[in-house]
């Protein structure tokens, strides 16, 4: 079981960041603004290319596997928060992506914010969709219930994530996960300059409206979209409203006429 194959006009990168190699896919095409696409917990570029794929006529883009996911080096401990969000930073640097804008979904949302609030220079806009962890729910017990309620809803295709969780092994992934409930990250969003598109599915079990409304709130430039349809991860919902937003705070190199996927 390897996964989705890529699509046309990707290919695959390694990057090398102080010893660490980064694996990520993209389009072949650099001459265009990038965005970033962040995974969740112990996901990688796999459940991100449909994703990858719609943005492609639009912008330039990477899917970069977090390291200790997909196909990147395997540190023998599982890393912080912090260290994500430096290693995240230290490849965009490493790639030559420039000021890049970021895309995250669940748990790739809180990497985002760390990184933005470390490396604030480093991108020029952000997309939190379905971002984690809702703190009425802050709980092993409360969120692996949202996650199930959500397993059943979306009933996503598991070929991609059983992949994801076999590259990086349970102890990672439940690591990550405990990692990721104790993160207070409302106590970091007003630390977050880079305007903020904040997503939600209006079916989504995990981030509530209201967490989905604090969390645009607590941002100094954020705004919440709720999509016609969905639950926690979203594709062609997330990027109908996310070019417009994208090619409006990227260089207007960006921009084009076609219509958005």
């Amino acid at each position: 079981m390897t996964g989705p194959a890529l699509p046309a006009g990707f290919q695959r990168r390694w990057t090398d960041i102080g010893g660490v190699r980064i694996h990520d896919v993209g389009t072949i095409d650099g001459s265009r603004p990038t965005v970033v696409l962040v995974p969740g917990i112990g996901l990688s570029h796999r459940v991100m290319l449909p994703i990858a794929e719609l943005l492609a006529p639009h912008l330039a883009v990477r899917a970069p596997d977090p390291p200790g996911f997909g196909r990147s080096d395997k540190p023998r401990r599982p890393l912080g928060l912090p260290e994500l969000a430096d290693a995240l930073a230290s490849w965009i640097e490493a790639a030559g992506l420039g000021r890049p804008a970021l895309v995250g979904n669940s748990f790739g949302c809180q990497i985002i914010v760390e990184l933005a609030t470390r490396h604030p220079d480093l991108i020029t806009c952000t997309v939190l969709q379905g971002p984690t962890m809702d703190a009425a729910a802050r709980s092993l017990g409360r969120q692996t219930w949202r996650w199930l309620r959500d397993l059943v809803q979306e009933r996503p295709d598991p070929r991609a994530r059983l992949c994801d969780y076999r590259d990086a092994g349970l102890r990672r992934v439940l690591a990550t996960y405990r990692l990721a409930l104790r993160d207070r990250v409302e106590d970091k969003l007003f630390r977050v300059v880079a305007p903020t598109l904040v997503v939600r599915g209006p079916d989504d079990p995990i981030v509530s409206q209201a967490w989905a409304e604090t969390v645009a709130g607590l941002l100094p430039a954020g705004q919440l979209v709720v999509t016609d349809s969905g639950a926690h991860t979203l594709i062609g919902q997330l990027v109908e409203v996310s070019v417009p937003f994208l090619k409006r705070h990227l260089s207007p190199a960006s921009r084009d006429d076609g219509p958005v996927a």
